[in-house]
């Protein structure tokens, strides 16, 4: 029997990766990619986490530089599923914690249910 790959997240900065965590249940490996993007580097990635084969989602902020990188990281993992956060917070890390809990359990992460909104 073959192993489900595991879930991997990629976001663009350390506090995205920090208020994500708090939420999940389940191992994830979440990848910072400091908002930028550059070629070296993404090979880099696709080698260490074996991105091609993995369930890969990406998380980034929805101001200019984030759809920059969804537009960059589209291009390069066409699999890779899309997680938005509402325009209107503009930033993953300050999105509060309840929303970002849904928009994960909307892709099948396990979150603690604390964080769910009643």
């Amino acid at each position: 029997m073959t192993e489900k790959p595991y879930k991997l997240i990629i976001v663009e900065g350390i506090t995205d990766k920090q208020q994500i965590s708090k939420i999940l249940t389940e191992p994830v490996t979440i990848i910072c990619t400091y908002g930028t993007f550059s070629i070296e580097y993404f090979d880099e990635l696709v080698d260490t986490y074996d991105l091609l084969s993995q369930d890969v989602y990406v998380f980034v902020d929805e101001d200019e530089p984030g759809l920059k990188l969804r537009r960059q990281l589209n291009a390069e993992l066409s699999h890779a599923k899309q997680m938005y956060i509402p325009a209107m917070f503009k930033e993953v890390a300050e999105t509060p914690l309840p929303i970002l809990a849904e928009i994960l359990v909307m892709h099948n992460f396990k979150i603690d249910p604390l964080f769910l909104r009643l």
